[in-house]
């Protein structure tokens, strides 16, 4: 371990060369290190690396940058509280994902994040840097994106919705109409199941509802419900979490809309309730009962109406 520390140190002790070229060597050595060596990721990140990469996300040497992102990412794995507490990380880390010199430095950049964000405590620090949440909004805008990319970006904002507070922030920068086109226009593998976990989380505020209404979106929750369509049982426990979420999110005459809405997907729900996980199972179960109850009541309406339009004859 002791003549690791040492390698590593050297390395590390190279990134503040004069020397462009030696800085880039190095770099490119301590990313081979990291990605192939686990024990040694601590000793990089102890040994004061993490400034100088962080540093180097603004280099206009695209070897540097891809080669800096892919280290922070590996490091990201077993040293994430001193990442976070390495002053303008996040703001390499956007400037990386905002203005990147290849594909591959988004979603290092991207991945990076999400790694921070298994942290819970980190979710509210991350989730108040507009300019990594519009980055990430960006990737899943652009149709050039590529599909790793778009998957690194969808669990970084998953990640960030976690914390409730930044879900009406993610919505209010686009992120709605852009997770639905995803949604409707997009066949890659797996995608739909992380953008439908997406939408799951952001359903869960009161903002949700009128940038649902706005791009039909609970027509759209309804119809990945119905077998028809082929959705995986992932994709169906989303949906089901997402229309749970906007119910009870949203004031009472908008959980009326919904409801109207979601009783034509009782079978797909029925069928999340019988064969989904445990907690899928459990939310649709919620959401039958609150259409069970919303049922009896439109019901009884109906039968005053009704009983006051009898009269004599």
């Amino acid at each position: 371990m002791e003549v690791k520390r040492r390698a590593v140190k050297n390395l590390v002790t190279k990134l503040s060369s004069v020397s462009e070229q030696t800085r880039t060597e190095a770099i490119c050595e301590l990313r081979l290190i990291s990605k192939n060596d686990s024990d040694s990721r601590p000793l990089i990140a102890d040994a004061g690396a993490v400034p100088y990469l962080a540093e180097s996300l603004y280099s206009s040497n695209k070897l540097s940058q891809e080669n800096a992102t892919a280290t922070l990412h590996n490091l990201s794995i077993s040293s994430k509280d001193l990442l976070m507490s390495t002053r303008g990380l996040l703001d390499a880390l956007s400037h990386a994902l905002r203005n990147p010199s290849s594909p591959f430095v988004v979603q290092c950049a991207a991945a990076t994040i999400f790694s921070l964000l298994t942290v819970e405590s980190y979710r509210s620090i991350i989730g108040h840097k507009r300019d990594i949440l519009f980055g990430l909004v960006d990737i899943i805008k652009s149709p050039n994106s590529e599909s790793r990319t778009v998957k690194d970006a969808l669990k970084a904002l998953f990640g960030i919705a976690l914390y409730p507070l930044n879900r009406a922030q993610i919505i209010e920068l686009g992120a709605v109409p852009a997770l639905f086109s995803l949604l409707c226009n997009d066949g890659r593998v797996g995608i739909l199941e992380d953008v439908t976990a997406v939408i799951a989380q952001i359903a869960g505020c009161e903002e949700s509802w009128e940038a649902f209404r706005k791009v039909s979106g609970v027509g759209v929750l309804v119809d990945l419900l119905d077998n028809s369509t082929g959705s995986s049982s992932r994709t169906k426990e989303n949906a089901v979490s997402a229309l749970l979420n906007l119910v009870q999110c949203g004031a009472e005459e908008i959980a009326d809309s919904i409801r109207g809405l979601v009783l034509g997907a009782v079978d797909g729900i029925i069928e999340v309730a019988e064969n989904g996980t445990d907690k899928g199972r459990s939310k649709a179960m919620m959401l039958l009962n609150i259409l069970d109850a919303s049922s009896c009541m439109f019901q009884e309406e109906q039968m005053d109406c009704l009983s006051n339009s009898n009269h004599s004859i």
